[in-house]
């Protein structure tokens, strides 16, 4: 589904620093991310190298410098805000760059986006960029939005272009030659709460043109904003879908989507 012309506000980068490294999102998000990488980097020998795409303020960032010791991580975005508070977070590397002006000349192990893809209009474009940087059999670790049905003024706001369905990505990853070997939805306990909140808070917004209810800097903080009791808890609930993943369990509901995607080269 696409509804905008897509990008990412550095405006963000501000909000997101004051909230992210304790808020149970990022925080459940991280953890996913750890759990699949000490599976997926136990096989790989010393030296393999690890590209993050659009890095932003670096907590994703801090999770694969962290898990990943034995490789070589750098983190890419196309903004100079991000990177710069990035460097607050790790000690790896850092490019700021594009996938259509890929400023590399080697080939990675393994690529992520997490929570990048739905900001770009050209999907395809960025998608073959990725197989590109990939070295044969490299995997692609993806994270985004799920859920035409949550589309909302925050979306809007946070400039996406897509929310996807299980379908969608995996028609999108295998069009471009990836070998889709894991895909599921996670965190399927905020569905229903994100989909009330986004409702209610929605109905008390004023349109915009188009039909679309209006943005603005205070959505963010008002997405952001959980008494730390509900923060706590929600952080408490969400680890119960760890063990799950980590055996690659298909997950029924959830707001984002997680693949692992490889690159496979017919000989």
């Amino acid at each position: 589904m696409t509804r905008g012309e897509g990008g990412y506000n550095p405006q963000h980068y501000a909000q997101l620093d004051a909230t992210e490294d304790r808020h149970f999102w990022f925080e459940s998000r991280c953890r996913i991310l750890e759990v699949l990488l000490h599976q997926i980097t136990r096989s790989l020998q010393p030296g393999y190298r690890v590209l993050e795409v659009g890095c932003g303020n670096g907590s994703m960032l801090a999770t694969l410098q962290r898990v990943c010791p034995m490789g070589e991580v750098i983190g890419m975005d196309l903004h100079f805000e991000g990177l710069r508070r990035a460097r607050y977070r790790t000690t790896c590397p850092l490019v700021q760059g594009s996938l259509n002006h890929s400023p590399f000349g080697g080939k990675f192990t393994l690529v992520g986006m997490f929570d990048v893809l739905e900001h770009i209009s050209d999907e395809r474009s960025a998608l073959l960029s990725v197989y590109d940087l990939l070295l044969p059999d490299g995997l692609f670790i993806l994270m985004v939005p799920a859920h035409v049905s949550l589309w909302s003024y925050f979306d809007v706001e946070a400039n996406h272009c897509r929310r996807y369905s299980v379908s969608y990505l995996r028609r999108s990853l295998s069009s471009v030659g990836f070998e889709v070997e894991y895909l599921t939805q996670f965190f399927g306990i905020l569905y229903p709460l994100i989909w009330l909140m986004r409702r209610i808070r929605g109905l008390c917004r004023p349109e915009a043109d188009g039909g679309e209810v209006a943005g603005g800097a205070a959505v963010v903080s008002r997405e952001l904003c959980f008494a730390s009791w509900a923060n706590e808890l929600l952080l408490w609930l969400l680890r119960g879908e760890l063990p799950l993943i980590a055996r690659r369990w298909t997950l029924p509901l959830g707001t984002s989507l997680l693949a692992l995607a490889r690159k496979r080269v017919v000989q």
